[in-house]
Formats: C-alpha cells, sequence, structure tokens
C-alpha cells in the first residue's frame, strides 16, 4: 500500500529535479558535435557572384578564421555587423560568412549599405549547408582551426565582450599551438 503512494512521489521528486536541473542551462551554450572535428565539406555559389563558387576548403590554410552565419532578415546579425565590420577593419582574423536562408538581392543591398566584412560568402538560400553546419538561429559563429578544424561555436551576435572572454582566447591558443 504504500509503494502505490511513494511511486508517484518518487516520479514527481524526479520530475521536479530534471526541470531545477534544465532551468540552469543557458540555450546560448548549446554543445555543438562540430567542436574538435572537421568542418563540414560544402561547396555552392558565392553571394555576390552565382558563377563562382564558395567551398569549405577556404577556410583551410590560415592559423585561424571565424565563419560567420547571418542573413538580412535578422535582427541581431544588424547588431553584430558593426562589430564584425570592426574585426574586419583590424585585420583580427580573417572573416567569412555563410548567408543563411536568404535572398540574394535583399543580402546583397544589405551589405551595400551596412559594408562587407567579409572576404568571401557562400550563399545557402535553401539553408543546406547552415544543417550540416548545425544552426539553428542566426547568427552563428565558429571558429576554425588552419586545419578545417571547427575548435569553437558562438550563438548569438557578436560583442566586444564576447570577443574578449570567448572567441579572443580561443584563437590566441590555436595560434599558440602552431608556433
Amino acid at each position: 500500500m504504500k509503494l502505490r503512494y511513494l511511486l508517484p512521489l518518487g516520479i514527481f521528486a524526479l520530475m521536479i529535479a530534471l526541470f531545477a536541473v534544465g532551468l540552469q542551462l543557458n540555450p546560448r551554450e548549446v554543445p555543438s558535435p562540430l567542436i574538435g572535428k572537421p568542418a563540414p565539406v560544402f561547396e555552392v555559389a558565392r553571394l555576390d557572384d552565382p558563377e563562382q563558387t564558395f567551398s569549405s576548403t577556404l577556410l583551410q590554410g590560415q592559423p585561424v578564421s571565424l565563419f560567420n552565419v547571418w542573413a538580412s532578415w535578422c535582427t541581431s546579425c544588424r547588431q553584430e555587423h558593426p562589430f564584425l565590420m570592426e574585426l574586419a577593419r583590424r585585420g583580427a582574423v580573417p572573416v567569412y560568412g555563410l548567408n543563411y536562408k536568404d535572398k540574394r538581392h535583399d543580402a546583397m543591398n544589405w551589405l551595400n549599405r551596412g559594408g562587407n566584412p567579409y572576404l568571401a560568402i557562400a550563399f545557402d538560400p535553401e539553408g543546406r549547408v547552415g544543417l550540416d553546419w548545425g544552426v539553428y538561429a542566426v547568427p552563428e559563429t565558429f571558429v576554425v582551426d588552419g586545419n578545417g578544424i571547427v575548435r569553437y561555436k558562438h550563438i548569438g551576435p557578436l560583442s566586444p565582450k564576447v570577443w574578449q572572454e570567448k572567441i579572443q582566447p580561443i584563437i590566441e591558443q590555436i595560434r599558440s599551438e602552431q608556433v
């Protein structure tokens, strides 16, 4: 008879414990299965010139680069854009882009108005490349080392604080490993 009352109480206590743990998680720190693995291989048209292609091999060969996923319809992307322009101006790190689920005309207009911080931009109107990278919201930024290995994924807009506290230390670590 006691078991009949204790079992539901035990299940209820377990559910409360799981909810409590879940409330402590940060949705911006969703682990990526790509960390420590080669970047997904792809080849798509470039945003600025559909006759040219953007290949994942562009992310290799330099000590480290950023791969920033963005769209013209994304308000958080507009928020991070001035910081990306500053990174490009300083030459802090090569920045490549993936224009995600967007219209070419809208994306080009947006870049013409706000400036283009990217060395090259892959055009992904259906989101297939983004799917391979595990993108579920824009903006997202990946740190890729010279061997094409994904070392870090940041969900949300880049900012000076995110740069200083998270991305720059990883970039410095990657650069120190290559000495």
